[in-house]
């Protein structure tokens, strides 16, 4: 499944319960009609290489240690296998003085190859930004905006993912799906990941969290599970392109009608964003940050309060509010009266581009490729995966095994479909049990601020996002449930971009330097 269709797909498991589910069998040879052999017990395995890279004028020589570590039950037996990436700076004495950065992508269902060979690591592939990436062969550059100069790191792989598998009784193993395919169960899994490799390298003075996507909705619960059953401190939590509740997804709002007005109002500042790079607006203002401010505004005033009056809305305030919408989305007036005033974001997506026969992608609404069907109501694709998936498959594929030494004879999963069997409840912090609603986690992330009072979180996000809005990730973080002096640890920044935020040069750069300065200034040193 692509990555662009991972969280509509979930949003709508949630409400409709309706995804499709491709099987994540991994492959075993053997005469299945022969008696069943024992299998040993699976091991951790890793590769160790050493090598450098530039950023900001200075060389960075490290050891990487690519492998996967061993998850077990409470009985200790063997369920799941992780995958990982690690890069440790060469040279450093004292590693309690040194951060360690663990990051991770989302889906779910997804790997985190996106955050490793695009933003973070010592290599990156060359992609088209906003454009088609041109055909193989591809390239694989120094990354100038590595955070090996701020942080050691190590890139995690969701259970599945990668070269990382659930292991059943066939892989001398006890694991199921259900293990570790859900909210509460990849959140513990991951948990039980970081402090397994806190451990076996004597790193439990430094760690950071680093997610993307539905990698914070995991940040949030794994950040109180770290906190509360582990023992860990987190030294910060960094959040890019955030989603903490889905009840304000602008995804399937319509599924969910009269609740789900909030999402619209949330979404708007990003179809503004899209409407102003395309191009499409009645009047192209200037200044973007300036524009967007008054875009927010009427989405939390004007706009909200004529959603919230739903059929008591009288035809001239529809009509009013409909003629501003346009200006802020370019769209007809009359589609947004048709829509009664609410446009999700795939509709947004189809719509915008749609006298050229053109859609706008999803997570990156810069691109835009052929509508699939010119006469469908939403896009059904989204063009950034078009551009960034096979340059970054096929330069990791080499890259692993060649320079880093491990994965000879295995297959690399980026992505996997896991909706049939992911656990969609989830046991927020003072809940009896879990809860068969749809998934909020800011109870999660308030809970581990409230325990540790000097945790730091800095959110990030692109204008130009329509599966994570910014505006709706900035508004779930001023809702959080927290005395207001906490308020003062969350920071914010924003950027000319999409959901990868890294994908345009400049604001990678300046993701580069907002994460390096936050993890330098709130590092407990």
């Amino acid at each position: 499944m692509k990555r662009s269709l991972v969280v509509s797909c979930l949003f709508l498991a949630l409400t409709v319960a309706t995804a499709a589910y491709a099987d994540d069998a991994h492959e075993k040879g053997g005469d299945k009609s022969s008696p069943a052999a024992k299998v040993a017990a699976p091991k951790d395995q890793s590769a160790v290489s050493h090598g450098s890279v530039r950023v900001g004028g200075q060389t960075i020589n490290y050891t990487a240690t690519a492998g996967t570590l061993i998850l077990k039950n409470k009985d200790e037996k063997p369920i799941a296998s992780m995958s990982y990436v690690a890069y440790v700076k060469s040279g450093v004495k004292d590693t309690d003085h040194r951060p360690i950065t663990f990051l991770y992508n989302g889906g779910p269902g997804s790997s985190t190859i996106w955050l490793h060979m695009l933003a973070f690591g010592p290599q990156r592939v060359e992609v088209g930004s906003g454009t088609t990436t041109p055909p193989a062969p591809y390239r694989l550059v120094n990354n100038d905006q590595s955070l090996l100069d701020a942080s050691d790191l190590v890139f995690i792989d969701a259970p599945g993912t990668g070269f990382g598998r659930v292991l059943d009784k066939d892989d001398g193993g006890v694991g199921k799906g259900k293990d570790v395919y859900g909210f509460d169960e990849d959140a513990h899994a991951f948990a039980q990941f970081i402090t397994r490799y806190l451990t076996l390298n004597n790193r439990w003075n430094s760690p950071v969290a680093f997610g993307e996507s539905y990698g914070t909705t995991r940040s949030a619960m794994l950040a109180n599970i770290l906190e509360n059953d582990d023992s860990v401190g987190l030294n910060g939590v960094m959040l890019l392109s955030a989603i903490l509740s889905y009840d304000i997804s602008v995804d399937f709002p319509q599924v969910s009608p009269g609740t789900n007005n909030i999402s619209y109002a949330m979404g708007l500042p990003s179809y503004a964003a899209t409407a102003w790079y395309h191009h499409k607006l009645p009047q192209q203002p200037a200044d973007l940050p300036a524009f967007l401010q008054q875009v927010e505004h009427f989405a939390t005033t004007d706009y909200l309060q004529a959603l919230m009056q739903g059929s008591q809305l009288d035809a001239a305030t529809m009509q009013k509010i409909a003629e501003q919408l346009h200006q802020y989305t370019g769209l007809p007036t009359a589609y947004i009266v048709k829509a009664k005033l609410r446009v999700s974001g795939g509709q947004f997506a189809h719509e915008l581009l749609g006298a050229d026969d053109n859609v706008t992608g999803r997570l990156d609404s810069r691109y835009s490729g052929p509508a699939l069907d010119p006469m469908a109501e939403e896009a059904g694709y989204d063009p950034m995966d078009s551009s960034i998936d096979a340059p970054t498959v096929a330069e990791f594929n080499g890259y692993v095994r060649n320079t880093l030494k491990f994965g000879e004879g295995m297959i690399y999963k980026p992505q996997i479909d896991v909706f049939k069997d992911w656990d969609t409840k989830h046991q927020p912090p003072g809940a009896p049990f879990p809860l068969p609603f749809t998934p909020n986690v800011m109870p999660d992330l308030a809970a581990a601020m409230k325990h540790d009072p000097g945790l730091n979180v800095l959110l990030m996000g692109g204008y130009f996002d329509l599966g994570t809005p910014f505006y709706s990730a900035e508004y779930e973080m001023h809702q959080l449930p927290i005395p207001d002096r906490l308020q003062k640890n969350i920071s914010y920044q924003f950027f000319p971009s999409g959901h990868m935020v890294y994908l345009d040069p400049d604001s990678h750069q300046g993701l580069h330097a907002a994460a390096a300065s936050f993890i330098d200034s709130h590092y407990r040193k």
